[in-house]
């Protein structure tokens, strides 16, 4: 792995000081939103095929939802007529009213030509053109709720159980999605893998079980609700099963409060949540317990230090699934793995913005452990992960993330750290969002990149500044190939460069 792209380089010291002289209730209410959920629980299939628990699992999930504000449209053992229908009357019930569409479907669910369906039970698949036929894709489910114009769509899928039609019609488990604008897309298991049915201590799938829980817990955001259940099927399950999801949503919304306000908290309340994270990650950082990790994870599962928590997490204890490839054929370098290793040697091409004059500077690991990696004898410093600890404008704690543990489209993440300068204590808080899988040139080559969009603050002294930005990230060894940036201080610019990594060569892995 290769970063060498640094957001506080001695350059944007310059710019920092210049900026010094420039001078709810808990129980559940009817929502003011209109929500409704179409819940599928397909059961009695036929031929061997049969399975025990999802009748169940539609059953206290529409109870659950309708406890949370939710009008739900229930099916049983759907055929295809029946379900085609079900996702009609959902859409004419949301149609115009920017509400929340829901669909939660647990059964059998396969994929065919990049497509994922669900199987109804009158369903006879005996070749793999049947499937377009007789089942019903989930892309239907969301050309209905895009159709009816809601305002958020939550679809999620407890749909890869073992499956009978595996392997001989279609490629195993559900295939991996982007969610479109304004959708959170839950997967009870990882794409290319299958989920369990439930076993005797439970009435429910497993995926289904801890959802449930999770739901019962007020005020948690969609997105904290469906990590913790990923962590505790994924702890249950000793790895066997990983939840997934596929986040693109623009807006914070709460099963229980709803939709958050324009600006839900000020700036000394975040500044308590990150210190109080903070102190958490302090006492765990040096850990060699995965399991310490993950009860961070539980608590802060979408919090500043959550993706460096994920990655050690993943290092110490190795997810076992292997995701199945995008049908462009991106495949991302998994969480855990080691993103440096000794002899890897780059060149950073440095653009000041405001004056032209670039440098160039040939940045070669010399060493690498799981936990540091040094450049040049030292002079740059980053974790594994490659969050930088230390670079010419001084040491940041924690370490400022740059680049998340895992990445999609939509994927949204935080870096908020302290950084001292010569005497000074700079705060920054950034915010990521990716926002483009796009074709990147750089000199002598075109790559695959995923495009990533940065808004933040820096405070220094009793002055402050507006910090936006632009990154590019190569997915399959998850390095930072391109990174553009801009601090301004009121209408003046403080700072603006271009960074880019050309001549990279990895040392032998």
């Amino acid at each position: 792995m290769v970063h060498g792209l640094t957001p506080l380089t001695s350059r944007l010291r310059v710019g920092l000081c210049a900026l010094v002289l420039l001078c709810a209730s808990a129980a559940a209410q009817a929502p003011a939103d209109v929500r409704v959920a179409l819940v599928i629980g397909n059961a009695a299939y036929p031929d061997g095929a049969a399975l025990g628990n999802p009748g169940n699992d539609a059953a206290a999930m529409a109870t659950a939802l309708k406890g949370l504000g939710f009008k739900v449209v229930e099916l049983r053992d759907g055929k295809r007529d029946q379900m085609a229908q079900a996702i009609v009357t959902v859409r004419d019930q949301l149609q115009g009213k920017q509400g929340v569409g829901m669909l939660y479907y647990a059964g059998h669910g396969v994929q065919y030509d990049w497509r994922n369906f669900m199987v109804p039970v009158d369903a006879r698949l005996n070749d793999a053109a049947d499937i377009p036929e007789q089942t019903v894709e989930v892309g239907g489910v969301l050309d209905a709720f895009k159709a009816a114009g809601n305002r958020l769509n939550l679809v999620v899928l407890d749909a890869c159980r073992d499956n009978p039609f595996d392997n001989q019609l279609a490629t195993k488990g559900l295939a991996p999605v982007d969610a479109p604008p304004g959708t959170y897309m839950a997967f009870a298991t990882t794409p290319g893998n299958v989920a369990a049915d439930g076993d005797e201590q439970s009435a429910n799938g497993l995926y289904t079980r801890f959802l449930l829980q999770e739901l019962q817990k007020p005020l948690a955001r969609v997105e904290d609700v469906f990590k913790r259940v990923r962590l505790k099927v994924r702890l249950h399950s000793e790895g066997r099963q990983i939840p997934s999801d596929s986040s693109n949503l623009d807006e914070a919304f709460s099963f229980v409060t709803g939709f958050a306000k324009a600006d839900p908290e000020g700036a000394s309340q975040r500044q308590q949540r990150y210190e109080a994270e903070k102190a958490a990650w302090d006492r765990i950082k040096a850990s060699q317990q995965a399991a310490d990790f993950f009860g961070f994870l539980q608590r802060y599962p979408n919090g500043f230090i959550s993706e460096m928590a994920q990655f050690r997490a993943d290092q110490l204890q190795r997810p076992q699934l292997v995701a199945q490839r995008r049908r462009d054929g991106i495949a991302t370098l998994p969480s855990g793995t080691n993103r440096y290793a000794l002899g890897d040697q780059f060149t950073l091409v440095t653009t000041d913005l405001l004056t032209g004059i670039e440098r160039r500077n040939v940045q070669k690991v010399t060493f690498a452990d799981d936990n540091r990696v040094e450049i040049n004898g030292g002079a740059t410093v980053y974790d594994q992960m490659g969050a930088l600890i230390r670079d010419d404008s001084g040491i940041k704690d924690p370490p400022t993330l740059m680049v998340p543990a895992d990445i999609s489209l939509g994927k949204r993440w935080r870096a908020t750290f302290v950084n001292r300068i010569a005497g000074f204590d700079a705060r920054v808080s950034l915010d990521f969002k990716t926002i483009a899988l796009e074709d990147l040139d750089i000199p002598g080559a075109r790559i695959k990149t995923y495009k990533v969009a940065i808004d933040g603050f820096v405070h220094l002294g009793g002055m402050g500044g507006h910090f936006t930005g632009t990154l590019w990230i190569e997915p399959t060894t998850m390095r930072l190939v391109r990174y553009d940036r801009m601090l301004r201080g009121g209408n003046r610019i403080a700072d603006a460069s271009s960074q880019v990594v050309v001549d990279y060569f990895p040392a032998p892995r």
